[in-house]
């Protein structure tokens, strides 16, 4: 036998003679992974308090992942980053997010190395470090961890899934979906939902479906590969939206109040041994009123937000069941690691009164009462876009203080729920070991027997930061392995050490040096109820010090406090990304394109040029960007071409009729910026100007999640004009459509004047 390398062949083994007879073959062996490596499923909840499922207090019918909870371990001590995306980077690389670049979300770099919106090469994925043992894996539901300028159907893909380590993908890359009318992507490609909302549709069912089809695939065709899946669905972000017969069972559920129903939850957690006998609740929340002084529309409003909560939840539990009960037949679960979770507390975004539209708080706008009281019966459908208010936050919190994107325990304190029948003994136990989401890769390569790659694809790696919790599953008075944690986020800054909590809540746009620390013993005040900084001066400032050190450690630095639409807003797009394109020409044919991908046409002027042939009496929509909480829109109706703006659901129109003869028409329509975030639109046919329409107010930073189409308007309709009418396809002819962004784009000095 010889060895043998050149430019052409890999390390050969064989011998290679003048022939196949005189020459020796030799195969290299595969990498096969040890017979009893156990399969890895970890779904992520996106938003969900700690309080939310039945297992961890609420009376909220959760009965699928309470089953899983009975059988495996509940942590009542786990923590995350307070945020989606950051959090998602933590657990997928087993890496502190700041120091693999994902400081908030994937939606802008802001021109530092915490901050680039993406993760680095040299951070692997467990996808990537699980390729060299023989695994396949597979990833399912939200991503949002790829530049949303990136998101487009000529990518670059380097930051979607399969970029990532995954074999295959099916899913939404955003921050959030529209559970009927979701922007959906296989593997690299963009495509329509299999049925509609009037056949059926919705995306949990769709997800779980599509996730047993890819267990079906494997188990069959690979029974001794083990696997991988990451399955995250949409829930419990906004917008909460369920089947009718969901909103249906929790009519009245929760009429007692966001008061009692806490005081509930908290009594049934100290019962479970959720939380230690003794804790109390936190005051309510800044600017959360007692359920009692409210007004009894306010009461009805904010009910009617919390049962969609509720309706969300019980819906995506029972697909969840049908998940694992699908992995049951399969005859997988007994040899699989199931980590189930959320990926920060509850959210505040609702703000006071709630919300039916994602675009107030993107848009930095305070929500509208009667606004949401008009929608009332529209919440949970598909009508709106809903979010609770921050009183139902803070009971999906129970007992915590504060909320998602904070690092007080109510943002980073989440439920966790850990089972494997084979490798776990004891069932429906509790552990209280501090743990954080960075801990999950290495608690799942210890389990494996392996450690993570040096090298993934040429690229030196950075070491992991997590700490394995394997030696909890079956030691549940082992003291906690982990000593140190930071957290910060847009901010607001925490450290864990030993059992105490150093924390400092930071007011956007305010000087750090005014921030408050507090300090909690939290190994003895789980809630964080006693604030122990003026008793315990000399500790504070020492963890105070060390918060500094770690941040440094991790490449915090430099603090940020600015919002997801205003960063994404100022942000230097990278040179091949689409929004920094002045002109953009679309054709028939082409893929919608996710919303922060879109052209940015907010505050500037611009103008979108169509070429169409409209046959008489055809009908549809020619251009539309946005969704039915903002947007815009270009079509035909009625024997008239219309341009809708949608300002948070009231139209600004635009429009005249269809020129007759059925030839060719040139269409335009031009957006001519008069001040800071208002204008005057102006539609021509063929060269001359047909109508005119003052818009006093347009949208800043953010005009809704959903992209732009071309030839019809997918997800929710635009404008309410047809919003009966589906995608509403145009019936005409396109050529095709320019549209061209004009230099008169404000910057962050012209809104100072307004803050």
């Amino acid at each position: 036998m010889s060895i043998t390398q050149n430019n052409t062949h890999e390390l050969f083994r064989g011998y290679v003679g003048r022939t196949y007879k005189d020459s020796t073959p030799w195969w290299p062996e595969p990498e096969t992974p040890d017979e009893d490596s156990p399969n890895v499923l970890v779904i992520l909840f996106d938003d969900m308090g700690f309080g939310s499922l039945g297992c961890f207090g609420s009376e909220i019918d959760t009965s699928n992942i309470d089953a899983l909870a009975q059988g495996g371990l509940r942590y009542n001590n786990f923590h995350t980053t307070a945020l989606c995306s950051p959090t998602r980077a933590s657990l997928l690389t087993g890496r502190d997010h700041h120091a693999v670049g994902m400081s908030i979300i994937a939606n802008a770099d802001s021109g530092f190395p915490s901050k680039r919106g993406a993760i680095r090469p040299n951070a692997g994925t467990l996808a990537e470090m699980l390729a060299s043992h023989g695994y396949n894996s597979y990833a399912v539901g939200k991503w949002h961890l790829a530049p949303v300028d990136q998101t487009s159907a000529v990518g670059p893909f380097d930051q979607w899934p399969l970029g990532r380590g995954f074999s295959k993908y099916y899913g939404f890359l955003e921050a959030l979906s529209d559970q009927f009318r979701p922007a959906l992507v296989r593997d690299n490609q963009h495509v329509s939902p299999p049925c509609t909302p009037e056949e059926g549709y919705t995306l949990n069912a769709d997800l779980v479906d599509n996730a047993c089809q890819f267990l079906t695939d494997h188990v069959s065709l690979a029974p001794k590969k083990p696997f991988f899946m990451y399955f995250a669905p949409g829930a419990m972000h906004s917008p909460h939206q369920a089947p009718q017969e969901f909103l249906d069972k929790y009519k009245g559920r929760f009429d007692e109040g966001w008061d009692k129903i806490r005081e509930q939850r908290l009594a049934r957690q100290i019962e479970m041994g959720i939380v230690p006998e003794g804790t109390g609740l936190v005051p309510r929340n800044d600017g959360v009123e007692a359920w009692d002084s409210l007004s009894d529309d306010q009461k009805r409003l904010y009910c009617k937000f919390e049962e969609a909560y509720a309706a969300f939840l019980d819906h995506t539990d029972k697909e969840i069941g049908r998940l694992l009960a699908h992995l049951e037949k399969l005859g997988k679960k007994d040899n699989t690691m199931i980590f189930l979770l959320s990926d920060n507390g509850a959210s505040q975004e609702g703000q006071t009164h709630g919300s039916t539209s994602t675009t107030f708080y993107e848009n930095m706008d305070a929500e509208n009462f009667d606004f949401n009281l008009e929608r009332i019966d529209n919440i949970g459908t598909m009508r709106a876009k809903n979010n609770y208010p921050i009183g139902w936050a803070q009971v999906e919190n129970t007992p915590l203080r504060r909320y998602k994107q904070n690092t007080h325990a109510g943002g980073v304190q989440d439920p966790m729920i850990v089972s494997w029948p084979r490798g776990i003994g004891e069932k429906g136990g509790v552990r209280n070991q501090f743990h954080h989401v960075m801990d999950i890769v290495p608690t799942i390569l210890e389990a494996i027997g392996t450690e993570a790659p040096s090298m993934i694809r040429g690229v030196p790696q950075m070491n992991i930061h997590g700490t394995s919790m394997l030696y909890s599953f079956n030691d549940k008075d082992q003291p906690t392995h982990k000593r140190t944690q930071v957290f910060e986020m847009f901010g607001h800054r925490a450290i864990w050490h030993d059992g105490w909590k150093a924390v400092a809540y930071h007011k956007r746009y305010s000087d750090y040096d005014d921030d408050q620390w507090e300090l909690y013993n939290v190994a003895e005040d789980f809630a964080e109820q006693h604030d122990l900084a003026d008793k315990e001066p000399e500790r504070l400032r020492k963890m105070i010090e060390m918060w500094w050190a770690e941040a440094g450690r991790y490449d915090i630095l430099p603090l940020d406090d600015r919002g997801f639409a205003e960063r994404r807003a100022m942000a230097r797009p990278r040179t091949d990304s689409p929004r920094i394109q002045q002109e953009y020409v679309f054709y028939p044919g082409m893929s919608p394109i996710p919303g922060g991908a879109a052209p940015f046409i907010m505050d500037r002027s611009y103008q979108i040029q169509a070429r169409v042939r409209i046959p008489q009496g055809s009908e549809g929509v020619i251009l539309a960007c946005g969704g039915l909480c903002g947007g815009y829109s270009l079509y035909v109706q009625d024997g008239k071409i219309v341009h809708d703006y949608n300002f948070y659901e009231e139209m600004f129109r635009a429009a005249a009729p269809v020129p007759e003869g059925g030839d060719w028409i040139d269409v335009l329509y031009r957006f001519e910026k008069t001040g800071i975030c208002e204008g005057i639109g102006h539609l021509s046919l063929n060269g001359q100007e047909v109508s005119t329409v003052s818009i006093p107010k347009t949208y800043r930073y953010f005009m809704e999640w959903e992209g732009l189409s071309l030839g019809k308007d997918d997800g929710s309709p635009v404008s309410p004009a047809y919003a009966d009418r589906g995608g509403f396809a145009f019936e005409g002819e396109i050529d095709h459509v320019r549209i061209t962004l004009g230099n008169d784009i404000a910057g962050p000095h012209d809104y100072e004047s307004q803050d």
